[in-house]
């Protein structure tokens, strides 16, 4: 058990370094092919902190731990929200532009309105649904790509951080190392997380479901964790906002999209509530309200309260010991 354990942790620094270094390459890769920074922060950045729910959710699915990567989808988007971000917003709170946050909010609901309908309609993750949910990461990466452009062409963009590489003075042999590295280092933590995760629920007697949903999703969520605190630094409450809202986006379309299309999978039942799956009553219900908490008032009035924030945060400490009380 203290090996697993041990592993696990090691499985958590691989991730996180992981992700790091291949963020940096990746953006850097970005510079030399001249593309704006905007377009940089809106897609290869907010991939890359998502790499480690993608290898983790994808490495489950795979080897038949479906509730894992089904738990780290729905644990990863709770923790990112009702911790993360409310840790932001309750230390500095602050005003956002909502004009900036309808697509993604918009594009987050109808995100989650296919997985409810997985869920609730059809019990079970299917391959076309799988399909269905990368086609809508395709669409909302266009999209991205598409307004970052329109930005660009109206002057509100900065093309001139986007055309040259001389921001990093990094080397191509640098460059390369970090992409091959990075990702190589984030299979590695996958694979050590899933394997020990696996067998620290079985030593403690905990449903796996449990794990993916508090220690697996926080693990993996920390690369967000880093965009926040950094955003918070530096007083870019949107920055963070808007990151938290696309990771969420990322991990029910991609993550739970490309495990859900290699290994399909039925929605778990390792918990029950008054007779019913744990996960229906509580875990996709919880994930829908904390957005709704963290989003609504920043779409009504312009700006964050440190009462969400605190709210939010409460919501995370319950809904931990509910699910290791079940």
């Amino acid at each position: 058990m203290l090996l697993s354990i041990l592993l696990f942790a090691v499985g958590l620094v691989c991730l996180i370094k992981g992700g790091d270094w291949f963020v940096v390459g990746a953006s850097e890769l970005a510079r030399r092919f001249r593309l704006p920074e905007l377009l940089i922060g809106a897609t290869v950045v907010s991939i890359g902190t998502t790499l480690p729910e993608v290898m983790v959710s994808t490495m489950s699915a795979l080897s038949g731990h479906g509730e894992i990567a089904y738990g780290n989808a729905i644990g990863s988007c709770i923790c990112n929200v009702a911790l993360i971000a409310a840790i932001t917003i309750a230390i500095r709170p602050g005003t956002v532009e909502p004009e900036s946050l309808k697509a993604p909010v918009a594009f987050f609901f109808v995100s989650a309105a296919i997985y409810v309908v997985a869920a609730y309609a059809f019990r079970q993750f299917s391959r076309p649904l799988g399909i269905i949910m990368l086609l809508v990461f395709v669409i909302y990466m266009v999209f991205n790509v598409r307004q970052v452009r329109k930005l660009t062409a109206n002057g509100q963009g900065d093309p001139e951080d986007g055309g040259e590489s001389q921001g990093t003075g990094m080397s191509s042999g640098k460059m390369i190392f970090c992409l091959v590295a990075g990702a190589a280092l984030i299979a590695v933590g996958a694979r050590l997380l899933v394997d020990n995760g696996t067998r620290i629920a079985e030593g403690l007697g905990v449903p796996e479901s449990v794990i993916a949903l508090t220690f697996v999703a926080l693990g993996t969520s920390l690369p967000e964790l880093v965009t926040a605190v950094t955003s918070l630094i530096k007083g870019h409450s949107d920055l963070s906002l808007g990151n938290i809202i696309g990771a969420n986006i990322f991990n029910l379309v991609l993550v739970s999209g490309l495990s859900v299309t290699l290994a399909p999978f039925p929605v778990p039942v390792t918990a029950t509530i008054a007779g019913k799956n744990a996960s229906l009553v509580l875990e996709i219900p919880l994930m829908l309200i904390v957005m709704l908490i963290l989003a609504v008032p920043a779409l009504k009035k312009g700006r964050l309260y440190r009462s969400q924030g605190i709210i939010l945060l409460l919501i995370y400490a319950a809904f931990c010991a509910i699910q290791f009380s079940l």
